[in-house]
C-alpha cells in the first residue's frame, strides 16, 4: 500500500470527528507526514550456520509515494549491520544458498524484476535471469545447483466479437473489456492480467527458466524434496476451483518428467508442504470444510508417497501456520496466535505444542494486524520480526531456553523526541452473554486522567482476524490527535478458538455489536472519556460494523465506514474474492 494511501485514510477519520481538544502544535507527537519517515523489517533468512541475518528492510520514498525495501545483513549478535543492496531499485526475496556462500535474491535493478546472485566471500554479483514477469517465492535445490520459483505466464484475453479496423487518427475511447472470471480484480493492481502463475526452474548459474507446471491453474510456492528429485506445491487444480477457492491440494512434480500427481484428496485446504530432513514425512496445514465461517487450521503429517496422513494438532484450538523441521526430524517450528499476540512456537509429532517467544509480527503498519516471519539455522536458533506496541518489525533472533535479542531498531531515530501514546489491556464482559472479550486502550501523550477525552472505537476487519498490541499508525496518529482509542477483538476474532471465532457464523453482523458497545461502557467507566463525545471507524469488517453501529444508536457523533459491504448481494461477483463469503451465511 502507498504511504499516502496510509495516511489519507487516517487523516480523513480525524478531520471528519469534530475537534474538542484545542489546536495545538506540539513537534513532539507523531504527525501524518512521520509516516514516510517509518521502516520497518520484514523477510528475516538466517544463515545456515545462524551467524548471519539478511532481511528486507522496507521504507516509502517520500518524493514518490511509492515503498521501497532494499537488503541489509546484520551479526546475530547484532554486530556488522550494514546495507547490502540498496538504491533506486526493489530487492525482495533474499535467500541463502544451502552451503551459506552465496544469497540468491530478486531486484528490479534492471528495469524489471530479476533474479541475482551474491558471493557472499568477494561481494560479486550476477544476473541470473532475464524474465518477462515477476519471479516468486525462489528456492534453492538441496545440491545448490537449481532454483525453483514461480512465475505469471500471460494468456490471450477472451473476445466475444471481432470489432472492425479502427481508421488513423481515430478516437474509440478505452478498450472494451470482456471478462469469464470471479476473480477479475483487486485493490490496488485493478483488473487484472489474463494468465496463471505457473513453477519454474533455472541454473544456479543463469540460463534459460524452464517451465515446469503448466494450465488453467495458479500453482503455489515449490518445496524441494531432499533427494532434489521433485518440487511440492499447494494449488487448486479442480475444475470448480473458481467456486471453491480453498479446496486445493498438496502435489508434487517430479523434474524427471515434469508429471504432476496429488498427495491429498480432502475437501478443504492443503498447504504450506515441507518435507522432513530425511525424506521420509511431509507436513503440511489445513482442515477439513465444514461450511464454517471460521475453521482452525490445523498441522498435519503424511508418508512421503501421500499414505498415513494424521493431524498433529488436533487437541490444539488454535490455526497453525509456516511449518519448519527441526534439524533432527522430531518436530517443527509454527507461527500461532493467541489472544492477539503472534507467537513462534514448536511442535512435537506427538501434537505437543511450546511456545518460544511471542510479539512476532510486522506485515501491517497503519493497523495493528498480526503477522510476521521467521527461519531457523541448522543449530536451531532462528530469526524472526519482532514487534510490539512501541515499535514496527524489526530482526531478533533467539534460541530454545535462550533469550530473545533484538538486534534492530529501525526507527528510533523517527522515534527520537516523540512522544508515542501509551497501550493498555483490558478485558470485559459482553452485555450479551457476560463472555470475556479481550482489548487495548491507547491514551493521548501526556494523558492526564483527571481529564474528558473523546474516544474512538476502532474496528479490524476480517472479520476473522485479530488486533493486537502492536504498534499501527493510525492508532497513534488519533492519540496524538488528543483521543483515547479502543480497539478490541469481538467475537469471531482468531486467537481464541474455534468455538468463539464461529459465534457469529450465521448471526454477523449482530452481537458482536454488543461486544464492541461493552467496551466503550467499559473505558467508560474508567471515568476519562467524555460520553458525549464518542466516535466510531473501520475498514472492510470493521466498516461493516461501523455501518451496523450507526444504525442501531445515536450514541456517537460521528463515522467513518472504510471500504465496508453495504450490500451483500451486489457484493457477489463486484468485489475482491467474493467466492468465499457464503460461507458467513451457508
Amino acid at each position: 500500500m502507498r504511504s499516502a494511501s496510509v495516511i489519507l485514510l487516517i487523516t480523513s477519520v480525524v478531520a471528519l470527528i469534530p475537534r474538542t481538544l484545542p489546536a495545538q502544535h506540539d513537534a513532539a507527537r507523531f504527525t501524518a507526514r512521520d509516516v514516510f519517515e517509518l521502516e520497518w523489517a520484514a523477510d528475516p533468512q538466517i544463515s545456515p550456520d545462524g551467524r548471519r541475518v539478511v532481511y528486507v528492510r522496507r521504507a516509502f520514498d517520500i518524493m514518490k509515494d511509492r515503498p521501497r525495501s532494499s537488503l541489509w545483513l546484520i551479526n546475530a549478535d547484532g554486530s556488522d549491520h550494514r546495507a547490502l543492496a540498496s538504491g533506486d531499485a526493489n530487492y525482495h526475496s533474499p535467500r541463502w544458498s544451502p552451503d551459506g556462500t552465496r544469497l540468491l535474491y530478486a531486484s528490479t535493478a534492471g528495469g524489471s524484476s530479476d533474479l541475482y546472485v551474491r558471493w557472499m566471500d568477494s561481494g560479486n554479483e550476477a544476473k541470473l535471469s532475464h524474465l518477462t514477469e515477476s519471479p516468486g517465492a525462489p528456492a534453492w535445490s538441496p545440491d545448490g545447483h537449481w532454483i525453483a520459483f514461480t512465475m505469471f505466464v500471460p494468456e490471450s484475453s477472451p473476445s466475444i466479437a471481432q470489432m472492425p479496423a479502427m481508421p488513423d487518427g481515430a478516437d474509440w475511447g478505452p478498450p472494451i473489456k470482456f471478462t469469464d472470471r470471479v476473480l477479475y480484480r483487486t485493490d490496488e493492481e485493478g483488473y487484472l492480467k489474463q494468465g496463471h502463475t505457473h513453477l519454474f526452474l533455472l541454473p544456479a548459474d543463469g540460463g534459460t527458466p524452464r517451465q515446469l507446471t503448466a494450465g488453467a491453474y495458479d500453482d503455489g510456492a515449490p518445496q524441494w524434496t531432499p533427494d532434489g528429485r521433485a518440487l511440492l506445491f499447494s494449488a487448486n487444480r479442480r475444475d470448480d476451483a473458481e467456486f471453491q477457492p480453498q479446496n486445493s491440494e498438496l502435489y508434487e512434480v517430479s523434474l524427471a518428467d515434469d508429471s504432476v500427481r496429488a498427495l491429498t484428496d480432502r475437501f478443504g485446504p492443503d498447504g504450506e508442504p515441507a518435507v522432513s530432513p530425511d525424506g521420509r514425512l511431509i507436513a503440511y496445514t489445513g482442515f477439513d470444510d465444514r461450511y464454517q465461517g471460521y475453521q482452525v487450521t490445523h498441522l498435519y503429517v503424511m508418508n512421503r508417497d501421500g499414505s498415513g496422513k494424521r493431524i498433529v494438532t488436533g487437541g490444539f484450538d488454535r490455526d497453525i501456520a509456516s511449518p519448519v523441521w527441526s534439524r533432527d526430524g522430531k518436530g517443527l517450528f509454527v507461527l500461532y496466535d493467541e489472544a492477539g499476540d503472534t507467537k513462534l512456537g514448536f511442535v512435537t509429532l506427538e501434537g505437543a505444542v511450546r511456545a518460544l517467544t511471542g510479539k512476532v509480527g510486522g506485515l501491517s503498519i497503519d493497523r495493528p494486524y498480526g503477522g510476521g516471519s521467521f527461519t531457523v539455522a541448522r543449530d536451531g536458533r532462528f530469526a524472526f520480526t519482532h514487534t510490539a506496541a512501541d515499535h514496527l518489525a524489526d530482526v531478533a533472533t533467539g534460541r530454545e531456553r535462550e533469550s530473545v535479542q533484538r538486534l534492530t531498531r529501525l526507527n528510533d531515530d523517527a522515534f527520537a523526541g516523540k512522544r508515542l501514546g501509551a497501550d493498555e489491556e483490558i478485558w470485559y464482559q459482553s452485555s450479551f452473554d457476560q463472555r470475556r472479550i479481550q482489548g487495548w486502550i491507547v491514551k493521548p501523550p501526556d494523558f492526564d486522567p483527571a481529564r474528558k477525552y473523546p474516544l474512538i472505537l476502532e474496528i479490524h476487519g476480517g472479520p476473522y482476524a485479530n488486533y493486537g498490541p502492536r504498534f499501527a499508525a493510525d492508532v497513534q496518529l488519533y492519540a496524538a490527535a488528543g483521543y483515547v482509542v479502543l480497539y478490541v477483538n469481538p467475537r469471531g476474532s482468531t486467537s481464541y478458538g474455534e468455538e468463539f471465532g464461529n459465534l457469529i457464523h450465521e448471526d454477523y453482523p449482530d452481537h458482536d455489536y454488543d461486544d464492541l458497545m461493552s467496551g466503550v461502557d467499559a473505558v467508560i467507566a474508567r471515568g476519562y472519556v467524555d460520553p458525549d463525545n464518542l466516535f466510531v471507524t473501520g475498514g472492510s469488517g470493521g466498516g461493516v460494523l461501523t455501518a451496523w453501529i450507526v444504525g442501531h444508536t445515536n450514541r456517537f457523533r460521528a463515522a467513518v465506514s472504510a471500504k465496508p459491504v453495504i450490500n451483500w448481494y451486489s457484493f457477489v461477483l463486484t468485489a475482491d474474492g467474493p467466492s468465499f463469503f457464503y460461507r458467513y451465511w451457508a
